[in-house]
């Protein structure tokens, strides 16, 4: 036990050392905190809806509640109070009623009450329960989603062995990111809607061994009605076995209601992953984001824009070198909004469809992560690192005005440390942005350890997130300096930056993360004997990397669930697309790619420094067999 005892005595210790006496944010507050989701906006009036969850450590669970905020309202009001948490919240869309899905009356279904919180009544009872749903324009119909049994599982061909909980796999893919293929898939139905009673329902995905919304994350913004409320666009990957494993290649379709037919509008041309399709209100365009690479999942997100009549499509931001997506058309379908990122922000934008033009209408040091049109202005949810997230109103000149203040109570209890943007030049001689986080008692005349935060994905910025797993508050409210660099791999500083990662997983990003510490370390007030490296996923990958690879420089390493021998991991991992893209394929080709060199296995003769290793039994694209495999060479 020796390499985990000594680092987690060496972590207490390297981590309390300059505490003051002042509050300062813990976990038991951040538990604490509601968090702000799912913003609509009425159709008829400026009155947002929203969600707010809440958890309690003590009971180990978590509950959602609807709140409003009117425009005149000096303070939301809260119109749900269920057992369970309520959510897929919307308007209905004469803003007449609010609908939602709870689980009140025994499973998933859809409800409607006033827009007061009043007369709650469920609207659906379908069998299994739905996970989604949205109006049709003009109220005659639903769509909603339903897990639908395709597919023959154990028991189903041993009948005399009903008690079995074997699984036969004789194809891929057999699990999804955290759970097992069972049999099911996400459908869409449609049905007969009057005035809260739900009649005939229609399955337009029948026998089909597809997902819509996708697996594992898709959502409902994957699924939209025509303005019409005569089509439905959706995106699937339709696509089965090994070659839904080894493919991006997501479709739009369209589903027409009467003729009952269903049409691929990005069946040529279009070989990655495309999604989100949203219609114009005037029904002549739809718009989605697109990528252009197969199989790689992390290429910038282009703005595809479909003309109806003429079935055409034109990528309207060739020009523009960053991802686009949660887009928002103006009501009179001459702008689209959209959030996209920029050094390490996420602001709103906004594109003029005719001339092209594209506007950043929000700036500063945050990530908008969704928002809603409300007359002449937009409403937001915005977050940073020292801020969970909240609603903003924002005019037509970007100015920002805060609506909702969830967590000020708790917030106003103690000191978030300041967070400092800095540009340091790479071994390559290109600048790099890097967060660093300050203890919110900092005082420069002392000295205090640091630490490397290396980020997952590998392709998901350093934003301004405020994370409940990876908050950088908490680490620096512990007495650390955090180094939170934007390496190579990391989006929102142009797709160059982007893309050079790929197959060079032990080279120029692991130099990016080297030239971060060092110039850090140098301040006077860093402990340069007292550095410390900390990272998930490809972030845990890198601190096995650099644990090889340090010279001495870091004093213990902390890595969860991070990818340690390529060739386990190759072979156990369930999105193929993924390792080849991204390592550039098999370990078994003839020509070996270069990236299996990388592996950290192969360094673990150079480990001279304790290290931490996390891992959990859920994640399935890097299983924790890899965790095991680090902890154990540790060990010996």
């Amino acid at each position: 036990m020796k390499f985990v005892r000594y680092l987690i005595s060496g972590v207490f210790l390297f981590g309390m050392m300059h505490l003051s006496a002042q509050e300062v944010l813990t976990p038991e507050k951040m538990w604490k905190m509601g968090r702000v989701s799912g913003l609509q906006v009425s159709p008829t009036s400026n009155t947002i809806l929203y969600g707010i969850s809440k958890y309690e450590l003590q009971k180990n669970s978590g509950n959602r509640d609807l709140y409003i905020l009117e425009e005149a309202a000096e303070s939301p009001r809260k119109i749900s109070s269920f057992q369970g948490s309520e959510f897929n919240a919307v308007w209905r869309p004469d803003g007449e009623k609010i609908a939602f899905i709870s689980a009140e009356g025994g499973s998933l279904q859809m409800w409607e009450m006033n827009t007061n919180g009043t007369n709650k009544k469920q609207i659906t009872n379908i069998e299994g329960g739905i996970t989604g749903f949205k109006y049709s324009p003009d109220m005659t119909k639903i769509l909603f989603i339903k897990s639908v049994k395709v597919d023959k599982t154990a028991n189903d061909i041993h009948k005399d062995l009903p008690l079995a909980n074997a699984l036969i796999i004789d194809d891929l893919m057999y699990r999804h990111w955290d759970h097992w293929e069972d049999a099911s898939y996400n459908h869409i139905f449609i049905a007969d809607y009057s005035d809260g009673s739900v009649g005939k329902v229609n399955d337009i995905m029948d026998g089909e061994r597809y997902d819509s919304p996708s697996q594992p994350w898709g959502g409902m913004e994957e699924i939209n009605w025509s303005p019409d409320s005569k089509t439905v666009a959706y995106t699937c990957k339709k696509l089965v076995g090994k070659e839904y494993a080894e493919s991006t290649d997501s479709e739009i379709y369209l589903y027409n209601l009467a003729s009952r037919n269903t049409e691929n509008i990005s069946a040529k041309g279009f070989d990655g992953y495309d999604k989100e399709p949203v219609f114009s209100p005037d029904g002549k365009k739809l718009v989605w984001w697109s990528m252009k690479t197969p199989g790689f999942e992390a290429d910038k997100q282009r703005i595809i824009i479909y003309d109806i009549a003429t079935k055409t499509t034109n990528d309207i931001s060739a020009g523009f070198d960053q991802s686009s997506s949660n887009f928002v058309w103006s009501d009179n379908s001459k702008n689209l909004y959209f959030i996209s990122g920029i050094e390490a922000t996420y602001q709103i934008f906004k594109l003029n469809i005719k001339k092209g033009d594209i506007e950043q209408v929000t700036e500063g040091v945050h990530n908008y992560t969704s928002f809603a049109l409300s007359g002449k202005n937009i409403v937001g949810t915005k977050m940073s690192m020292s801020m969970p997230t909240e609603i903003f109103n924002i005019d037509k000149k970007g100015n920002e005005t805060q609506l909702t203040f969830t967590n000020k109570k708790i917030l106003d209890e103690f000191e978030m440390g300041n967070v400092e943007k800095r540009w340091i030049e790479t071994t390559d001689g290109k600048k790099m942005l890097t967060w660093v986080i300050y203890p919110p008692d900092f005082d420069k005349t002392k000295k205090y350890p640091a630490l490397l935060y290396c980020q997952g994905g590998p392709q998901s910025a350093v934003s301004q997130f405020f994370s409940y797993r990876w908050n950088f508050q908490i680490m620096a409210a512990n007495g650390y300096i955090i180094v939170a660099p934007n390496r190579r791999g990391l989006p929102s500083f142009g797709q160059e930056w982007n893309d050079q990662i790929s197959q060079d997983y032990g080279g120029q990003n692991m130099e990016d993360y080297l030239a971060a510490i060092d110039e850090v370390a140098k301040e006077d007030f860093v402990d340069e004997n007292n550095l410390g490296a900390v990272g998930a996923s490809y972030g845990g990958f890198s601190v096995y990397y650099l644990a090889g690879h340090h010279n001495g420089r870091f004093k213990t390493f902390i890595s969860h669930c991070g990818m340690f021998n390529f060739e386990s991991w190759y072979g156990t991992t369930e999105e193929l697309w993924f390792p080849n893209h991204d390592i550039g394929g098999a370990y078994w080709e003839k020509d070996k790619p270069k990236s299996y060199d990388y592996s950290p296995h192969k360094f673990v003769g150079n480990w001279d420094t304790p290290i931490l290793v996390i891992t959990g039994g859920k994640d399935f694209r890097i299983p924790y067999t890899e965790s095991m495999q680090a902890f154990d060479a540790a060990q010996i």
